[in-house]
This record gives structure tokens, C-alpha cells and sequence, in this order.
């Protein structure tokens, strides 16, 4: 562990919010609005932290755990993913396998406080919820795999490290779809446009803000935060398979992973302003691609290495 590990960590938890607010702001301004401020998300969780949670008799302990839960196991992962380009806190062989399922075990525990209101809409959030997930974490999986054999590295710290840019000179084409299909995967695990709209209100259209219909004060500040966590943590694990920064100084990578954040929240902005959400029967073909793009990405960095 090292204090440069330390502080990007905490970097990344104060400027968690400030990813879907730019997010937004660029889809506001590319369609001719002004938008709402970047800094929104800020201030709504303070307002909310200020508020007292309202529950259902028909709830319970489930339902008040799962903010908790979203919250401790996104800080977990983000402990795995060398932040800083050079070493996470928390580093170990195979350990973007722990990575995958601290994050699915959020996503279960928040599935089962939907289903804990006994409400039908909130069931048919986290039905739509878990079928998401069956198909992204396949691309995630994949895409783990192409960076590590990229690297010849089998953990997060060694595969996003030295070794990922040594090997980008080479096998830049593989790379390029790896990064591709987890751009996509991104999208689906922040439950952005195309796979979902943070922004609507029709409940038979959503899936994550469905899920937390009944959630108020606390338990909602920290649901809005662990989501925009997780979303931070898919951006910067993208930043870190574009641009490895292991030979930069922490004083100069730390600055350069909040612009790789910055660019990434544009990009999805951009996004959003282009393209429609899809029909609920695309998305298993929109993540089939991702999973496609990182398998044939895995296939062309074993083809160059001769295995």
C-alpha cells in the first residue's frame, strides 16, 4: 500500500458525483439546454443526508442493509483497481474476479430490497436488473481476460501496470476492442443510455430507479452515491486500460486518471444525446456485442503471441 494507492481511492470518492453531472451537463448543452449544474449531485446528497427514511411495514432488514451494502462493496472493489496506475491497496492473484463479484453482490442485495416492498413494479426492476447483468458480466469477464493476456500479469495492479503499455505498441487493435467492450459495459452497469435512462419517470421504462422507488433520505443518498461510485470505478478502470500510467510520477497520474474520468463522462454524455434507449429485447444483443468485441479481442492477442 502505498500513499499515492490511498489517495486516488479517496480522489475517486469525493469526485464520484461529479461524473454523472458532467454527464448530464454535456447531454444539456448538446441539446440546446442549460442544464442542470455539474455539481447537482452534490447538493442533492446533502439535502437527502438531511432527511429522515420512510419504510413499508411489509419490509425488512433487507431493505435498510442494501444502500449499505451498495456503498461498502463498490469502496471494496474500487480497493482492487491500482487507481494511481501503479498498485491498488488490495492486490492479489486472480483478484478482478473478487472485483466482478463484490460488485454483483451490491447489485443482489439492492435486487433483494426491491423485492423485499412486495411491489410489482419493483419486482419487475430487479427482474430487468438481474437480466442485465447476466449478460455484462460475461464482457467483463472477457475483457479481464484479453488485459491479462496482454500483460502476462494476473492481477488488477500488474495487468493495468508496466506490462499493458508495453503491450498496447503491439497489440493496439485487441486493446482497442477490449476497450470498446467495456465502454459498453460501462454503460450498462451505470444503467445509462442505450440499456437505461437515469433521467425518466415512466415506471414501465426503468430498471435501476424502479428498483429504488421506495428508498427515502439516508438510504437514497447512499443508493444515488453508490451508483455514481460505481460508474466512477467503470471509468476509471477504462481510463486504466487506455492509458496505463505506471511510468508517470503519482503527482502527474493522479491528475491524468481525473481527466481520463472527465473525458469518459463526456463520452457518455455524448452518447446519450445520440442515441435512443434500446428496447428491452436489444439489450442482451447490445452487451452479446461488448462480449463479442472483448472474445475476439482475446483471440487476437492469442493469435499474436502464438499460443
Amino acid at each position: 500500500m502505498t500513499w499515492s494507492a490511498v489517495a486516488a481511492v479517496v480522489m475517486l470518492f469525493v469526485i464520484a458525483p461529479l461524473v454523472p453531472g458532467i454527464a448530464a451537463k454535456t447531454k444539456a448543452r448538446l441539446a440546446g439546454r442549460r442544464g442542470a449544474p455539474v455539481l447537482q449531485l452534490y447538493w442533492d446528497l446533502s439535502r437527502l443526508w438531511r432527511k429522515g427514511a420512510v419504510y413499508s411495514r411489509t419490509t425488512t432488514w433487507v431493505f435498510r442493509v442494501a444502500p449499505v451494502a451498495l456503498v461498502a462493496t463498490a469502496g471494496a472493489a474500487t480497493c482492487l483497481v491500482p487507481l494511481d496506475g501503479a498498485r491498488a491497496i488490495l492486490s492479489f492473484s486472480g483478484d478482478f474476479v473478487a472485483f466482478a463479484y463484490l460488485l454483483a453482490l451490491g447489485r443482489f442485495l439492492l435486487v433483494l430490497a426491491a423485492l423485499d416492498t412486495g411491489s410489482s413494479f419493483e419486482g419487475m426492476g430487479a427482474s430487468r436488473e438481474v437480466t442485465v447483468a447476466a449478460f455484462a458480466e460475461p464482457a467483463l469477464f472477457l475483457a479481464f481476460v484479453a488485459v491479462v493476456v496482454a500483460s502476462g500479469e494476473t492481477s488488477l495492479s500488474g495487468a493495468l501496470g508496466a506490462a499493458l503499455a508495453g503491450a498496447w505498441p503491439t497489440a493496439a487493435p485487441a486493446l482497442a476492442m477490449v476497450a470498446v467492450s467495456l465502454f459498453l459495459v460501462l454503460l450498462a452497469e451505470g444503467s445509462r443510455v442505450p440499456v437505461d435512462d437515469p433521467a425518466t419517470h415512466l415506471e414501465l421504462t426503468m430498471i435501476h430507479e424502479v428498483m429504488v422507488l421506495d428508498h427515502s433520505g439516508q438510504d437514497l443518498a447512499l443508493v444515488l452515491y453508490g451508483s455514481a461510485l460505481k460508474l466512477s470505478l467503470f471509468a476509471a478502470l477504462l481510463v486504466g486500460v487506455v492509458a496505463p500510467r505506471a511510468a508517470l510520477p503519482p503527482l502527474v497520474a493522479l491528475p491524468a486518471l481525473v481527466a481520463g474520468i472527465v473525458v469518459a463522462a463526456v463520452a457518455i454524455g455524448i452518447v446519450e444525446s445520440v442515441t435512443a434507449r434500446l428496447r428491452l429485447g436489444r439489450v442482451p444483443q447490445f452487451l452479446t456485442a461488448a462480449s463479442a468485441l472483448a472474445a475476439l479481442g482475446v483471440i487476437l492477442l492469442l493469435a499474436g503471441s502464438g499460443t
